[in-house]
C-alpha cells in the first residue's frame, strides 16, 4: 500500500512557506493559548501516557458523550481518544476496508477517505452535491450508488467544505440504506456544533450498529493543534481493531493532548467557548455574506453550518493559478483553490479565526486580485 498525495495537501505543502499577510479561509476558531489552561493543570503530570486507560482518559471519554449527545445511548466502553480526527478516520477505514471492497463517498466533500480507499486498492463510488440544489446530497443518488458490494459509506457532517447539513430525517434514511446492505457508515463531525440556521443533527454511533461517528477538538474550540479526536462506535470489534492498528502507529494518545482537552470538554468550559466560538464565527459569516452580495464576480452558498464554504468564481478563472497569483505580491493573500474538493472553478472561502484574522483585510485584497487578475 502506498498512500498518493492529494492536490489538497499539495498546495499546502508547496506554499507553506509563503508568509501570506492576509488569509482568506481560516477553518476553525480562533485557537486559545496554553496560559488559558495553566491554572487546571498539574506541574507534578508525568509525561508519560495517562496509565488509567489504553483508550484515553475516562473522564475526556465522558465528555466527549456529552458533546455528541450520546450520554446514555453509548458508553465509555465505545469511545477511542486519536490523535485528531484524521486519525480516527484513518484506523476505522484502514481496519475495515480491503482490497476490491466498495467505499462511497461524497463529493465535494473532506477528500481523506478517497486518498486512503485508492492506496488500499478499494473500489470508490462518488455521489456529487450539487451547487444548483445548494450543495444538498441527493438521497436518490446515494441510494442508487449503495449496493451489496458496498462495505463503507463515509460523510461528513456539517459537510466539509460546504457547510450543509444532513438533518435527523435524513440520516435515519441513510441509516436504513446502510443497514440494507450491512455497510458501514462513517461520519466526520469535526464541524458539529457551529450550526447556523437549526439545531446540531445526531450523531449515527447513537442511531445504527455500524454507525461510526468521528471527531475533534480541532475546529470549533480551535486547539487543531492537541491533535485530539475520537471515535465513537457501538462495535466493540471495531473500536479494538482500531486500538491495535494505532499500536502500530501513534501507538498511544499524548498525556498534554488528552489532558488538555478534557479541561476544554469540561461543561463549565466548554458551553462559554462554543458560545464564543459561534458568535465570532457568525460575525465574520455576516461580513463574507455582506462581501459576496456586493461582489457580482463571486457568488456562494451561504453554509448552514461550520466555518468553511465554496466561492465560485468567474467563468473562465481557475481556482489554481488565481490561488497562486494572490499569494503573490501586492496581495500576499492566501486562499485554498477549490480543485482541493474537486470543484476547479470555486476557491475556499472561511470564516474562522475570529477577529484575530483581520477577515476585513483578506476581501479587499481578494477583491484587488479577482479584479486585476481578470485584466491581465
Amino acid at each position: 500500500m502506498k498512500v498518493k498525495i492529494h492536490t489538497l495537501f499539495q498546495y499546502l505543502l508547496e506554499t507553506t512557506q509563503s508568509t501570506p499577510e492576509a488569509i482568506v479561509g481560516f477553518s476553525l476558531s480562533q485557537s486559545p493559548r496554553l496560559g488559558d489552561f495553566l491554572d487546571e493543570l498539574d506541574p507534578d503530570l508525568p509525561l508519560d501516557w495517562n496509565n488509567r486507560d489504553f483508550s484515553g482518559l475516562p473522564e475526556l471519554k465522558e465528555h466527549v458523550l456529552r458533546q455528541a449527545g450520546l450520554e446514555g445511548i453509548c458508553t465509555p466502553k465505545d469511545v477511542l481518544i486519536t490523535a485528531g480526527a484524521a486519525e480516527a478516520n484513518y484506523l476505522a477505514i484502514m481496519q475495515t476496508l480491503q482490497p476490491d471492497d466498495e467505499i462511497v463517498i461524497e463529493t465535494p466533500g473532506w477528500p481523506q477517505a478517497e486518498v486512503l480507499a485508492k492506496a488500499i486498492g478499494a473500489n470508490v463510488v462518488k455521489v456529487t452535491r450539487s451547487e444548483a440544489n445548494n450543495w444538498r446530497l441527493p438521497l436518490d443518488e446515494l441510494a442508487e450508488a449503495i449496493t451489496q458490494c458496498t462495505k463503507m459509506i463515509f460523510l461528513s457532517n456539517p459537510n466539509n467544505p460546504t457547510g450543509d447539513v444532513l438533518d435527523d430525517s435524513e440520516l435515519r434514511k441513510i441509516v436504513q440504506m446502510a443497514d440494507r446492505v450491512g455497510a458501514w457508515l462513517l461520519v466526520d463531525e469535526v464541524y458539529a456544533g457551529l450550526e447556523w440556521d437549526g439545531p446540531r443533527a445526531p450523531s449515527v454511533a447513537g442511531m445504527y450498529a455500524r454507525g461510526i461517528t468521528t471527531g475533534s477538538v480541532s475546529k470549533g474550540l480551535g486547539l487543531q493543534g492537541l491533535r485530539t479526536g475520537w471515535i465513537i462506535c457501538p462495535d466493540a470489534g471495531l473500536i479494538h481493531d482500531a486500538v491495535i492498528l494505532r499500536e502500530n502507529s501513534s501507538e498511544i494518545m499524548n498525556i498534554m493532548g488528552e489532558v488538555i482537552a478534557e479541561i476544554a470538554l469540561r461543561p463549565d468550559r466548554y458551553g462559554p467557548a462554543m458560545e464564543k466560538a459561534r458568535a465570532e464565527g457568525r460575525a465574520n459569516l455576516d461580513q463574507m455574506n455582506a462581501w459576496v452580495d456586493a461582489h457580482e464576480a463571486l457568488s456562494w452558498v451561504s453554509p448552514r453550518a461550520g466555518l468553511i464554504g465554496l466561492g465560485r468564481l468567474p467563468e473562465g478563472v481557475e481556482s489554481d493559478p488565481f490561488a497562486r497569483f494572490l499569494l503573490g505580491d501586492p496581495y500576499r493573500t492566501f486562499l485554498l483553490p477549490g480543485s482541493a474538493y474537486d470543484e476547479p472553478n470555486h476557491i475556499r472561502l472561511g470564516v474562522g479565526g475570529g477577529a484575530a484574522v483581520n477577515l476585513e483585510e483578506g476581501l479587499i485584497r481578494l477583491a484587488q486580485g479577482l479584479h486585476d487578475y481578470q485584466k491581465r
